[in-house]
């Protein structure tokens, strides 16, 4: 039961902070105004507009009465009560005394006014419009052969000190959320910078010099996340040297040998060393792909459609077919993006012989589909071969040809741009490769 309760508060809150905050804030101050108005309404508006509207009834019976009385003159009556009680009489001839307008039963004013009529001149014997007039109400009284007509002043029946009070509660109320609205910005803006620091390094671009703000504990974790950031970047840098070295020390070597092979008379075996020479290359190259520095190329725009055409041009093959929406322009790492689409092609091309290239957006994402008729991957494999190194011995996989870091190194880079890829099986029964891409 309280899981389930838990869960649902947690569904209907909003998940920014900002907000959530401001409900801290809001909350109590719009149920704290609620109450007020409602004990203000129901103790003390209500009542003196029921007094009020109990003193006029009372009034207006005693003009009737009084009228009715033939020792007095009805002219005189009339202007008396018109002049000393606030009231514009008017007795009209009119048998038909037909009530035109739909009462307001949810109205304070309309309800008490009905009340106090009803009790005093009975249910059929008087109608009145609040609506008409601005400032006025328009009451009748059946009597006799016609009806008098009452044009009141409403403040007669309400009182003017509820404008004042919703002033007096509504203002202040809406001044303290405003106040709270520019605190709690103030407040949160470290965080969420801190949080935009931390994304925009995860996804492998360069930050400039971040400096945290905002409270103690706030500061303290955007220093340790600087200090962080330094220990990566310095590791980094001490491993792009490092193998930048390796490669220097490592292509020397290879290079001499070569020349040296084509010294040898035996052919065969010059062929059989320059494969393995070939191939230790290659593995170096991946190697150095993967570790690349170049994940700190700066985003920009570009056309990824004509991107990928470009690419496909390269290949000059016949087997692979496309389906490219135009005109797609994504923010990103232009060379890494190539080097993915590269690195996914070049697989399928090596194991499949017909390969189809598909890419289109939906809403705020970018699809792009590549699909073969090759042998496929078992579904059990399809997260092993995204770690690094990782070879599987079956169908596709050929351990003399590769290390293993073609899918990993597409994985990080798609990753790195905030997207994400799998694989499945494809409509040709071959390997299917889905990337996600923020559009």
């Amino acid at each position: 039961m309280f899981y389930g309760l838990n869960k649902f508060i947690k569904n209907i809150l909003p998940k920014r902070l900002f907000y959530r905050a401001l409900l801290i804030v809001a909350v109590p101050v719009i149920v704290l105004q609620l109450v007020i108005t409602v004990v203000f309404f129901d103790s003390l508006w209500i009542k003196t507009n029921k007094g009020m509207t109990k003193a006029l009834v009372n009034e207006i019976k005693t003009f009737i009465e009084v009228y009715t009385d033939e020792i007095y003159d009805k002219n005189v009556i009339t202007n008396l009560f018109s002049i000393y009680q606030d009231l514009n009489i008017e007795y009209i001839e009119d048998n038909s005394f037909n009530y035109d307008h739909d009462e307001r039963w949810f109205s304070p004013i309309d309800r008490t006014l009905r009340r106090e009529l009803k009790s005093r001149f009975g249910t059929d014997k008087f109608w009145f419009d609040t609506t008409r007039y601005k400032e006025l109400i328009d009451l009748r009284i059946k009597y006799q052969s016609g009806y008098f007509k009452f044009l009141i002043p409403k403040d007669r029946v309400t009182s003017s000190s509820a404008r004042i009070f919703a002033l007096w509660i509504t203002v202040p109320a809406i001044i303290m959320i405003f106040i709270s609205l520019i605190f709690l910005k103030n407040q949160t803006r470290p965080i969420t910078n801190l949080a935009k620091a931390a994304e925009k390094f995860g996804r492998g671009e360069e930050i400039e010099e971040f400096k945290p703000s905002g409270a103690a504990e706030i500061r303290q974790a955007g220093y340790e996340f600087d200090r962080m950031r330094k220990r990566i970047v310095r590791h980094l840098n001490q491993r792009s040297e490092m193998l930048s070295g390796i490669s220097h020390d490592l292509r020397t070597p290879l290079t001499r040998m070569k020349l040296q092979i084509a010294f040898i008379k035996d052919q065969e075996l010059a062929k059989k060393l320059s494969e393995d020479i070939n191939e230790m290359e290659k593995m170096l190259n991946e190697y150095l792909q993967f570790t690349s520095s170049s994940y700190l190329e700066k985003d920009e725009q570009f056309n990824i459609s004509d991107l990928i055409n470009e690419i496909i041009e390269k290949y000059n093959n016949k087997n692979i077919s496309t389906n490219i929406t135009p005109r797609l322009y994504i923010s990103g790492r232009k060379n890494l993006i190539r080097r993915c689409i590269n690195n996914l092609l070049d697989n399928s091309i090596k194991y499949a012989d017909k390969v189809k290239i598909e890419i289109n957006k939906n809403n705020n994402n970018l699809f792009i589909n590549i699909e073969d008729n090759g042998p496929g991957i078992p579904e059990q494999e399809y997260d092993n071969v995204f770690k690094p190194f990782y070879k599987i011995d079956k169908g596709r996989a050929d351990s003399k040809s590769s290390v293993g870091l073609g899918l990993s190194i597409a994985s990080d880079i798609i990753r790195s741009h905030g997207g994400n890829i799998k694989l499945e099986k494809s409509s040709m029964n071959g390997l299917g490769v889905k990337i996600f891409l923020p559009f």
